[in-house]
């Protein structure tokens, strides 16, 4: 049975996938035996497992069952996807919101252990919530003490940080103002913290997130040491808004808790520059680059 460190998911057919793909592999120029290619062709010399489906969507989720499949034979140890739109998966009668919301099906079935890390260079902010409304994010005290045990873990195993510590984004402007702009930092998050203090994890109480990544900002772009291993926002816009305006190249979505590591550039399908030749690889490089050092 041949095994590799690798298997790249080609994405949405209609998107720059494929593109991003070759480009990355093209300066990367990783050992071949390392490599698999799953979904459509890519003009490059590795090797190559088709999905030979017609329809956008069903392509889709087949590319990420059959990654998910190799994984569980461990003939792979990561897998890096490619952009896939939500809405083509929709269309097709997949209802997940995202890519790790289907890798976790396959690869999680309890639903609970895959967690959503943007890691660029030393700046890492992991989702509390990930793809839903604004209106339903929510969490409760043992949401959070178990997820940050999660990245805690995944930051000491896979990064050798003795003593990770993490900062914790509050849910509500100024950190709701002792309960005047809202009460889940009083009632959820500070009691949260003071669990998982209590078991030796280095973690801040709620921090507003304006003040915390205009600080950490200004480090990462200064080249300064990081005053935080890792930050924890509680929504998606709140964690992925800032990282992409200060890294958009290097920031890379990865799944962490489950037993492969899952990476992703940051970028979307990009459907309106597909086949132009003019997407940017810098995300995509990244992707592969983490996943081999992590795999």
């Amino acid at each position: 049975m041949k095994t590799y460190k690798i298997a790249i998911t080609t994405g949405d057919k209609k998107g720059i996938g494929k593109e991003i793909t070759k480009k990355a592999l093209d300066i990367l120029k990783p050992d071949k035996k390392d490599i698999l290619i799953i979904g459509e062709k890519v003009d490059c010399d590795y090797d190559f497992c088709p999905i030979e489906i017609e329809d956008n969507g069903t392509f889709c989720y087949e590319s990420l069952k059959k990654a998910c499949e190799f994984a569980k034979e461990g003939r792979i140890k990561a897998i890096v996807t490619s952009p896939v739109s939500k809405f083509e998966l929709h269309k097709s009668g997949y209802n997940y919101n995202g890519q790790t919301e289907v890798i976790e099906n396959f690869l999680d079935k309890t639903k609970k252990q895959a967690q959503m890390l943007f890691i660029a260079d030393e700046l890492k902010v992991m989702l509390l919530t990930r793809h839903l409304a604004l209106k339903d994010v929510s969490f409760s005290i043992d949401d959070v003490v178990f997820k940050t045990n999660i990245l805690n873990n995944f930051l000491k195993e896979k990064y050798k940080i003795n003593s990770p510590k993490i900062a914790l984004c509050a849910l509500n402007p100024h950190a709701g103002e002792g309960g005047i702009l809202g009460k889940e930092e009083i009632e959820i998050l500070e009691p949260a913290v003071k669990i998982l203090n209590k078991k030796g994890i280095n973690i801040t109480f709620p921090l507003s997130a304006d003040s915390l990544f205009a600080k950490v900002g200004r480090e990462y772009l200064n080249e300064q040491n990081l005053s935080y291993d890792a930050i924890i926002a509680c929504y998606h816009d709140q964690g992925l808004c800032p990282i992409k305006a200060l890294a958009f190249d290097k920031a890379i979505n990865t799944t962490i808790g489950l037993n492969i590591i899952r990476t992703s550039p940051s970028s979307g399908t990009a459907c309106d520059i597909a086949g132009k030749n003019i997407a940017r690889a810098g995300s995509m490089i990244e992707a592969i680059k983490l996943a081999l050092k992590l795999a």
